[in-house]
């Protein structure tokens, strides 16, 4: 995909650069520009908060991955939240293998997509035998912040947020031990302390929670959990929160409560910020949506899920101005999970778009913000 040079790039190309980058702005020729940058330039924060949760982790062929990000762009989405896993990128303990998230990030940045990078899932190096990749022990934390402090280096001027780790408030998630908010919070200051060294103007984002009121072995509640997290001192170590906002069965307006999982328990989270002080961060939604399986007892039927995700974009352009971006799960998968996981996808697995996609392009236009905050359609 070739485009004209922005004056975005001119900016960050200093003064020993100015000849060739004049010429290179008069012949329109991007050579230059792309041996600076040879992984793009992050674009300015979009002012739509729409965007979409991407599965181009186990996408083998460079044309797809393309044609996502170019479907995406022309639904109108300019955030997208991939994961980068680290057992993938870093097989085996300081060997690299950078060629599939260089084409992503790469790609994304030609299309002016904002990337959300998710990191985690650990190689089999850096944890015992027969365990799950969720489990990273305490004595390998020094070796995931290496790993992330090289993903921030490499992509400093092409990726600015960074999500560290993923619901560790779920067993599940922590490598199947008890939940620990103290255990969480110390790598996530490792982790954030590590990118900040090499990415100074990094947003580092606290792992989005899984949405729980479950107060055992296997969960803990979210709001507790960030509770805790707030009680442990980790203000310090992320730039803005990441939340996930499932609105399962309920409509988008439905009010949060404590005892519901629903789209507005963001607010619920939003108000811990607040409490503690934390009010002048913004929010990230990196997982929310409607399902709409015909055999899922958590789904709801087709039509409600394009009203409720349009109501739900309305809403959060327009009421939640704390809220950066509101990114859905999921755009598409590589392959068909054949569960009800197929019944999130915004095309199908041929590229063919879902009623749900066609029906969020044509309204994108509502969800961008004018310079003051406020949503404004696009004529």
């Amino acid at each position: 995909m070739t485009r004209g040079v922005s004056r975005r790039e001119l900016v960050r190309i200093g003064v020993g650069g100015l000849a060739a980058a004049s010429s290179a702005l008069l012949t329109g020729d991007r050579s230059f520009f792309e041996a600076q940058h040879p992984f793009g330039i992050s674009p300015p924060d979009p002012r739509t908060v729409l965007g979409v949760h991407t599965r181009l982790t186990d996408e083998v062929e460079p044309w797809k991955i393309e044609r996502t990000l170019d479907m995406i762009q022309q639904m109108g989405a300019r955030w997208i939240v991939e994961l980068f896993p680290w057992a993938y990128i870093e097989p085996h303990q300081g060997v690299f293998d950078w060629d599939h998230p260089d084409l992503v990030v790469r790609s994304a940045a030609a299309r002016g997509l904002e990337v959300i990078a998710r990191l985690d899932f650990v190689p089999a190096w850096a944890r015992p035998a027969g365990t799950t990749p969720r489990l990273l022990p305490r004595e390998r934390f020094p070796d995931y912040a290496n790993f992330v402090a090289a993903f921030a280096r490499r992509y400093r001027e092409a990726v600015r947020y960074f999500i560290i780790w993923n619901e560790p408030n779920t067993s599940f998630e922590w490598g199947f031990r008890p939940v620990s908010a103290p255990s969480y919070v110390e790598l996530l200051a490792t982790a954030a302390a590590s990118i900040r060294a090499v990415h100074p103007s990094a947003q580092i984002l606290p792992a989005g929670l899984a949405p729980t009121i479950d107060r055992s072995d296997l969960a803990l509640e979210d709001r507790l959990f960030l509770q805790q997290m707030y009680d442990l001192g980790a203000a310090r170590y992320f730039d803005a929160l990441c939340v996930h906002a499932y609105g399962w069965k309920f409509p988008p307006d439905d009010p949060p409560r404590a005892d519901r999982l629903n789209f507005r328990r963001v607010e619920l989270l939003r108000e811990v910020m607040e409490k503690n002080g934390d009010a002048a961060k913004p929010v990230l939604v990196t997982e929310a949506g409607w399902n709409d399986s015909p055999r899922w007892t958590k789904a709801v039927r087709p039509a409600q899920r394009i009203a409720y995700t349009l109501e739900a974009l309305r809403l959060a352009a327009a009421s939640w101005p704390w809220v950066r971006a509101l990114c859905l799960w999921v755009f598409r998968l590589p392959t068909l999970a054949h569960d009800y996981n197929d019944y999130f996808t915004f095309v199908d697995t041929n590229f063919r778009p879902k009623p749900i996609y066609t029906a969020v392009a044509a309204h994108a236009g509502e969800w961008v913000r004018t310079a003051n905050g406020s949503a404004s359609r696009l004529p």
